[in-house]
């Protein structure tokens, strides 16, 4: 005898399934220029005359951009329909990056445009993050996160293997023009993505902003510990391109040659973490938030603490260090987003993942900052004969974050409230 729930709960699961999909696709176009910078991050230096931490700087500025406008933006999908914001923020950060393209041609100017093109890219992320929340239950939530968030990572991937690629052939503003056509691109799917879209209502509560959110010791740890590992990631993620290109030139290749491989080698690290962000957000429905986070975000730190010392070593091992450092170094992301839904009430979502936004861009905002300082600081100084100490201490730097991330998730398995989280439940 037929089940017409059942049947129903099974064309609702593949209508959900086929929207997952076309959502990942569209940020697959808007991610081209998320980290374009960074695989041409030599060349820019070289060209406009500008030293380590200036070059850093420009990376910088574009988180601060992209901080400015995600916790607005995040926050105002809470009043307001989410497809306007998206599609909204995707045409201004393909316009921005056009304009970097065109008119880009020192410090100065590559810092306003940049961060312009941040502020564009800060409307796409977290809100449809919270479209992924709303949409799929608890019980499948970090799973749908985790492939959303993975769709993120295989575009900062393609970010810098397809800007890499067209830079070698055509100049760095022919890829970043072509870098921009992608986002448009973006930006057109999306509108079929929202077709027939209503927003969730937003439920009726009688606390406050500074109840649910400000004062919500559980969330405002969950939020710490994703600051922690944004710290991390984004201090790793922006200089490793410039980190092979050095790594090539000492193994003999031309500046050249060396760039384009570069970029090529960081693109396939970082989309490593395509993989797994799914496989993470899978295994924290069953093994808990908390006890994920913390897993992963040692084993990184380990990683942190090394890798820029193989700089000194040769090209096999460093790769494979760099495969196994790319997939865990982002694996944690869709864990804290999806901890995040579970521990704020619905009708504040969108204001607590702003809150998410502002601390945990402000740190990733500092650390290529503070991971170029290192650089230049350190340039130069051989602990050992031959052993370049660079390279190391910048990555070090870049491993505290690793670190302080588990010690606020402790800090939540201890709280009493956190522990119907624990298991993945609200």
């Amino acid at each position: 005898m037929s089940n017409p729930t059942g049947g129903a709960d099974a064309a609702q699961e593949r209508e959900n399934t086929r929207w997952l999909l076309s959502i990942c696709l569209c940020q697959l176009f808007i991610m081209l220029v998320f980290i374009n910078y960074s695989a041409v991050l030599p060349t820019l230096r070289q060209e406009w005359g500008i030293n380590n931490t200036r070059a850093g700087m420009i990376f910088s500025v574009y988180q601060l951009g992209y901080i400015t406008s995600g916790v607005i933006l995040s926050a105002l999908t809470d009043r307001i329909n989410t497809k306007r914001i998206f599609i909204g923020a995707a045409l201004w950060s393909a316009t921005a990056n056009l304009l970097f393209a065109l008119y880009a041609h020192d410090f100065t100017s590559g810092l306003i445009l940049r961060a312009l093109t941040g502020i564009g890219m800060g409307g796409t992320y977290m809100p449809g993050l919270k479209l992924v929340a709303e949409r799929f239950a608890p019980a499948g939530r970090g799973r749908a996160i985790g492939i959303y968030v993975g769709s993120l990572m295989l575009g900062s991937s393609l970010s810098l293997a397809v800007t890499g690629w067209l830079s070698g052939l055509y100049g760095w503003r022919i890829a970043f023009i072509g870098c921009s056509a992608g986002v448009f691109a973006g930006a057109l799917l999306s509108f079929r993505l929202f077709r027939g879209y209503r927003p969730a209502p937003r439920p009726h509560s009688t606390s406050s902003y500074t109840a649910e959110v400000v004062r919500n010791r559980p969330a405002l740890l969950m939020i710490f510990a994703y600051g922690s590992h944004m710290w991390e990631m984004y201090g790793m993620r922006s200089w490793l391109a410039p980190f092979f290109t050095s790594a090539l030139i000492g193994w003999g290749y031309g500046q050249g040659r060396a760039t384009g491989l570069a970029s090529t080698i960081a693109a396939l690290l970082v989309g490593v973490g395509a993989f797994s962000t799914a496989v993470t957000g899978t295994l924290s429905d069953r093994f808990g938030r908390t006890a994920t986070i913390s897993m992963v975000m040692l084993s990184s730190a380990l990683l942190s603490f090394t890798f820029g010392w193989l700089i000194n070593t040769n090209i096999w091992l460093t790769l494979a260090a760099g495969l196994l450092y790319g997939y865990l170094v982002v694996a944690e992301s869709p864990v804290f987003s999806t901890g995040l839904t579970e521990l704020v009430a619905p009708g504040y979502l969108g204001a607590a993942m702003g809150l998410q936004s502002l601390i945990g861009y402000s740190l990733a905002t500092i650390s290529p900052t503070v991971f170029g300082w290192a650089l230049d600081t350190f340039r130069g100084w051989q602990p050992f004969p031959g052993v370049n100490a660079a390279w190391g201490v910048a990555f070090a730097s870049v491993g505290i974050g690793g670190l302080a991330g588990p010690v606020f998730m402790w800090r939540l398995r201890r709280d009493p409230e956190s522990m119907k989280m624990a298991n993945g439940k609200r």
